[in-house]
């Protein structure tokens, strides 16, 4: 969007040649490490650690600090992934930089000049085999390439975040002791096709300076495979068989003809391929059904997001032998799956193995200091997965590759392309260098993903179309890495000359919008695809601002026109403003920070349900459907009070679980707009034998309505199931309870809304890109004078393997009909000890009446409870909290 608008390292090792590549995360300063080793043939290394120092300490040249033997004790040791202010933050040079200011402790003139990034390593190169020097992404901004006192590549040809480079320096390495250094140049996003944060936090300092992916050694014989690809093709409509296709791209490395046997299999289906190759010739070696008839495949295991099936996965394993010796190998896993894209009625709408995919996503934010923290991005896809989510928009932040493999695993969609506010749109501004680095970079990243069955297709612009040239440049580069997947010209709604419309919409909001927002079908209500809309500040609970707010930062809350350097650095979004007014005048004037949070989670949650229900409803809308909503944001890069549905810390609070509740697969729903009642299923097959049971409560618990209607839930759609019911004498705050159940009278969905009988009202005369504003505010503040609730709890913990499950059962037991509102359960480290972070629960922020019972369920690493028993605490907006003992 043009918005004028972690904490752990993952340390690369390669151990003694001719190991594999390991991955380790780990928690603190980055291993020492084994040394890097050159490679035997079809094995690779990757540099396992640096050293890393300013050039302002270091006046030598390339040709003197690659040279084995120069001294670097003195410099910083650094991860194999580590942007100059990654490896500063991790030897403590600024202490807790996620803590009130003190990011400001690094100053911009720090980075101004170039680092250096060395690592000494041992070689025993062998006759006839060839060794490889590959960056498996750029240097931000540019970089320079030295080995043993030669330079192998400049800044010339090293350029950009994105693009990949492998370099031949067989003839450089030597027996014994080698040396490699990398110059990273100071890195500008305005100027450079790097990474940029525009106004999702505090910038980086360093603005990402440095390396932030694997730098490795790949050894080969006299051929070497490269570009392993395979493609499942399915004959829509039916999945009764699929036709894979397998390529990859055999090289000779040398100056004389050579033959190679190709073998290998996908799925024990055996692949044999004899190839003659020409002095330096590569050559694309396939496998089809045309040639090898088996891999025509009846009755495929078909991958699925998780919402809609499973996600089996296949193999494919290559070995390129010349004579009787191995000279390469190539591994790849993939999915046989097939997504397709159209406008309908205006809007882009995705489909997968035929079926229409209502994308409901979040937009991913990468560590502020692109740090790779393997354990941590799975807990996030958990929580997303947990959450319901079914996609997550990369606006330039592509991963690296373990994300893509743990969304194939997960079933997690993604949509990936370029950033906006930054070099990337500025297309005016384009030379020939950058037109040759965006292709690069497209190229690059479409090879390094198309494998992946998540991937949903790729935006070649975000608040801007690229023009005519530029968009051929990316479209060729796409043909040329073999993508087979929707391109979209723009998340906006523009178009490019051979893309025509994308389909997609950006008109806000970025910041506060009441529920009733997202019904109306203006901007960015629930028609087309937005996206990249969301309802602004998401302030956490008080014990998580406790861990990045100084005592003055949350003191000052309240201040709805102060500055907080916990939101933005802009000054659109730097002020709580608009969100705090609308605070007090639908839920009353907070008495203080601990009243602020604590209503901030109702409006959280209720917006943010809001959002994700209006787009499900209007799925199946026939004249202006809904086919795709990305909230913004889904994370954090670094701890902020806004645009994000769990925290930095990977707290889970009101924003959170409002979304949760809209995403529930088989889900009965309210609408703010015209008050209907609807039923929405993501699943592929039709529900039923439902029934919708609607009940209406006064404040004070009193029942004024209580209706059952019959239902059958649509497959993937949503279905009208009438109007929420209007009885006299409501109360100006009152409660609805919708239940869905089954022909049993099982509950399988429940929901609970707090409602007034004066409707929220929007100004659209006076609407900006960011927000809408009110005319007119609902009345909530009868909350505030709710009757004393009560409730009793149990809580039980079971070992699952690495896990623990902790079962908690409350129930209200208040006998004069107080409900029991918005009961939140925490796992704590003991009693009176910290939360358990992060916890999947089933359901939380709950509320029951009178005779109720509700059963939640949290899952959680039993290794975070540091050795200490679980205690589950348990308190509401109207109940005094509880512990319970939950071992």
């Amino acid at each position: 969007m043009c918005r004028r608008r972690s904490t752990r390292v993952l340390a690369v090792v390669a151990a003694v040649l001719g190991s594999a590549l390991v991955t380790v995360p780990t928690a603190a300063a980055p291993p020492s490490g084994a040394p890097a080793a050159a490679p035997a043939p079809g094995q690779v290394s990757t540099i396992p650690d640096w050293r890393m120092q300013s050039s302002r300490q270091v006046p030598a040249g390339g040709d003197t600090v690659s040279v084995p033997g120069f001294g670097d004790g003195g410099w910083y040791q650094v991860a194999a992934r580590s942007t100059v202010m990654a490896g500063l933050v991790a030897n403590g040079r600024y202490g807790d930089v996620n803590h009130g200011e003190n990011l400001k402790r690094a100053t911009r003139d720090e980075f101004t000049v170039p680092w250096w990034y060395r690592k000494e390593f041992t070689a025993d190169p062998a006759a006839g085999t060839h060794t490889f020097l590959k960056l498996n992404g750029g240097v931000i901004s540019r970089g320079e390439v030295w080995l043993n006192g030669t330079r192998v590549a400049g800044t010339d040809d090293v350029v950009g975040a994105y693009p990949t480079h492998e370099f031949d320096v067989t003839a450089l390495l030597r027996k014994g002791n080698n040396a490699i250094a990398i110059k990273a140049m100071p890195a500008d996003p305005q100027n450079d096709l790097a990474i940029h944060f525009i106004d999702w936090s505090q910038l980086p300092p360093d603005r990402n300076q440095g390396l932030f992916r694997d730098v490795q050694l790949a050894g080969s014989g006299a051929v070497s495979l490269r570009r392993l690809r395979a493609d499942g093709d399915l004959p829509l409509p039916s999945l009764d068989r699929a036709d894979v296709t397998v390529k990859v791209d055999a090289r000779n490395n040398t100056a004389q003809p050579v033959t190679a046997e190709v073998t290998g299999t996908v799925d024990g289906i055996a692949l044999t391929r004899t190839v003659s190759l020409a002095a330096r010739e590569t050559r694309t070696v396939t496998f089809s059904p045309a040639n090898t008839p088996a891999l025509r495949i009846d009755r495929p295991r078909v991958w699925w997001p998780f919402s809609m099936g499973a996600q089996p996965m296949y193999e494919a394993r290559l070995r390129a032998t010349v004579g009787a010796a191995v000279s390469d190998t190539a591994h790849t896993s993939f999915g046989i799956r097939e997504v397709t894209s159209r406008l309908n009625k205006g809007g882009r709408e995705f489909s997968v193995n035929g079926k229409p995919f209502l994308v409901r996503g979040g937009g991913w934010a990468s560590d502020l200091f692109l740090r790779t923290d393997l354990r941590r991005i799975e807990d996030q896809l958990k929580l997303v997965r947990g959450m319901g989510m079914n996609t997550i928009r990369l606006e330039g932040k592509p991963e690296n590759d373990e994300f893509y493999d743990l969304a194939d695993r997960m079933g997690i969609m993604l949509l990936t392309g370029w950033e906006c506010c930054s070099k990337w749109e500025k297309y005016s501004s384009f030379d020939a260098e950058d037109n040759r680095v965006a292709g690069q970079s497209a190229e690059s990243e479409a090879r390094r993903v198309r494998n992946h069955p998540s991937m949903l297709g790729f935006l070649i612009g975000s608040d801007a179309a690229p023009p005519g040239g530029l968009e051929k440049i990316y479209l060729d580069a796409l043909r040329r890495a073999e993508w087979n997947l929707p391109v979209v010209s723009s998340a906006k709604a523009l178009s490019s000359p051979q893309l025509g419309s994308p389909g997609m919409k950006m008109e806000g909001p970025y910041w506060w919008e009441p529920p009733v927002y997202w019904y109306n079908e203006r901007l960015g209500g629930a028609f087309g695809f937005a996206s990249e809309i969301g309802p602004g500040p998401t302030i956490p609970e008080m014990e998580e601002l406790r861990k990045f707010l100084t005592p003055g930062d949350i003191a000052k809350l309240t201040d709805y026109n102060a500055t907080q350097y916990h939101l933005a650095p802009t000054g659109t979004f730097n002020k709580l403003s608009f969100w705090g007014t609308a605070l007090d005048d639908r839920y009353g004037r907070p008495a203080g920070p601990e009243d602020l949070v604590r209503k901030a989670q109702l409006a959280n949650y209720e917006t943010n349900r809001a959002q994700f229900e209006a787009f499900g409803r209007d799925w199946s809308d026939a004249n202006k459907p809904a086919t795709g909503v990305i909230y913004w944001m889904l994370n954090n890069a670094w701890p902020t009070m806004y645009w994000h549905l769990y925290d930095y810390y990977l707290a889970t609070a009101g924003s959170y679980f409002g979304a949760k509740t809209a995403l529930r697969p088989l889900h009965v729903q309210y609408s703010y707009d015209d008050r209907s009642l609807a039923v929405v299923n993501t699943g592929l097959e039709q529900v039923g034998g439902l029934n919708v049971v609607v009940t209406l409560f006064n404040a004070d618990g009193t029942e004024k309505a209580r209706e059952t209607r019959p239902v059958t839930a649509r497959a993937n759609g949503s279905v009208r199931v009438g109007t929420l019911p209007q009885p006299p004498g409501l109360s100006s705050t009152y409660f609805a309870r919708l239940q869905l159940t089954d022909a049993a009278g099982k509950v399988l969905d429940r929901n609970v809304y707090w409602l007034s009988t004066k409707a929220d009202t929007l100004d659209y005369g006076k609407s900006t890109w960011y927000h809408t504003p009110q005319s007119g505010y609902a009345d909530l503040k009868g909350l505030g004078s709710l009757p004393k609730g009560s409730v009793t709890g149990t809580a039980k913990s079971t070992v699952e393997g690495e896990n623990t499950r902790t079962t908690v059962t409350l129930t209200n037991d208040a006998g004069g009909g107080q409900v029991a509102f918005f009961v939140r359960a925490t796992v704590r480290k003991g009693q009176g000890g910290a939360e358990v972070l992060p916890t999947d629960w089933s359901d939380n922020y709950v509320t029951l009446w009178p005779g109720e019972t509700l059963t939640l369920t949290a899952t959680y690493r039993t290794a975070d409870l540091g050795g200490a028993a679980p205690v589950v605490e348990a308190g509401g907006y109207n109940v005094d909290k509880r512990v319970l003992p939950a071992g």
